[in-house]
C-alpha cells in the first residue's frame, strides 16, 4: 500500500468501513438514513463505485473488495469528494452476502469485470456459479436488478447460462445480452481493453 492508502486505513476506515462480523447489518444505521441501495462486488480501486455515488447523492452505495490497497484508494477518493453515501467491506463477498446483508435489502447488485480465470481448469474458481447467483438473488428486493459485465466471451456465455437458470431472476433482454447501460461508468480498465480490441458483454437480470 502507498503511504496515503495506509493513512486511509488508519483515519478513514472508521468513517467508511464496515466491520467483519456475522451479525446482520442494519443498513439504515450504517448509512444514517433510508435510501435506495446498490452493492458492487469486487470494485477494484473503486472507480465506478465512486462515480456512481457522486452522480447519485440521493442513493447509497456499498462496495465489497478484498484487496486492501483498492479499499484504501476508494476511501481516499470518497474523502476528497466529501461523499457521505459510500460504505465498504473488506471481506470475501460470499461471507458478506451470507452473513451480513439482510435478505431483500438491495435495489441493485453490480458485478463488473470479475476475474475471468481464463484457463479452463480454473473455471471452477469463477465467482459466477449457481449457489452464488441464488445468494445474490436472495438479497435483492422485488424489482431489484443484477447487472454484470465482462470482456471475456466465454465468461459472458457462462454468465448468461448460469444466471439465466436462476428461478429467482429473469433476463430483461430477450436477445440475451443487454446494451451497455449509461449508468455504468467507463473505467480505465474498460477503456484500456477497448484500445486492445476487447469487446464487452453486459447482462441485466431482474427479480420479479
Amino acid at each position: 500500500m502507498t503511504v496515503a492508502q495506509e493513512r486511509a486505513w488508519r483515519e478513514l476506515w472508521p468513517r467508511y468501513g464496515l466491520a467483519a462480523t456475522d451479525v446482520p447489518l442494519d443498513l439504515d444505521t450504517a448509512f444514517g438514513r433510508a435510501a435506495p441501495r446498490t452493492l458492487e462486488i469486487g470494485f477494484g480501486n473503486g472507480e465506478s463505485l465512486v462515480a456512481l455515488a457522486q452522480a447519485h447523492p440521493d442513493e447509497d452505495f456499498l462496495g465489497i473488495e478484498v484487496h486492501r490497497p483498492g479499499v484504501g484508494h476508494l476511501m481516499l477518493r470518497a474523502e476528497s469528494l466529501e461523499l457521505r453515501n459510500v460504505r465498504v467491506a473488506c471481506r470475501d463477498a460470499v461471507e458478506v452476502l451470507a452473513r451480513q446483508l439482510p435478505d431483500a435489502s438491495l435495489d441493485a447488485v453490480l458485478l463488473y469485470f470479475p476475474d475471468p480465470w481464463p484457463k479452463k481448469r480454473h473455471h471452477k474458481r469463477r465467482i459466477v456459479q449457481p449457489a452464488f447467483i441464488a445468494l445474490v438473488a436472495s438479497k435483492l428486493k422485488p424489482g431489484g436488478r443484477f447487472r454484470l459485465a465482462t470482456d471475456w466471451q466465454d465468461y459472458a456465455e457462462q454468465m448468461l447460462a448460469v444466471v439465466g437458470d436462476c428461478a429467482m431472476l429473469e433476463n430483461e433482454f430477450d436477445a440475451g445480452y443487454a446494451p451497455r447501460p449509461d449508468s455504468r461508468p467507463r473505467t480505465r480498465f474498460e477503456t484500456r481493453g477497448q484500445r486492445l480490441g476487447h469487446e464487452v458483454w453486459d447482462l441485466c437480470f431482474r427479480k420479479p
